[in-house]
């Protein structure tokens, strides 16, 4: 698989991904059930579904703090 191809795959996950969490947070209170079970049991959940859409963010930060990290430390 090329790079481009990696490239294309990541854009349309991330995209999916802004999707279903738009959908959960800010629309899932003003539309009725879809009747997709994923995205009404999203619809449903008051608490999980924000920790869920924080956990990505979150793991992004700790993961690059640590390799910045691990850089000064091999670099000083």
């Amino acid at each position: 698989m090329s790079s481009l191809n990696i490239g294309h795959l990541i854009i349309t996950l991330t995209a999916l991904f802004f999707l279903v969490a738009s959908y959960a947070v800010l629309l899932s209170p003003f539309i009725p059930p879809t009747g997709i079970s994923l995205l009404d049991i999203l619809a449903g959940d008051t608490h999980y579904k924000y920790f869920v859409l924080l956990l990505i963010p979150t793991s992004s930060y700790f993961v690059i703090a640590n390799w910045v990290g691990w850089q000064y430390y091999q670099n000083s």
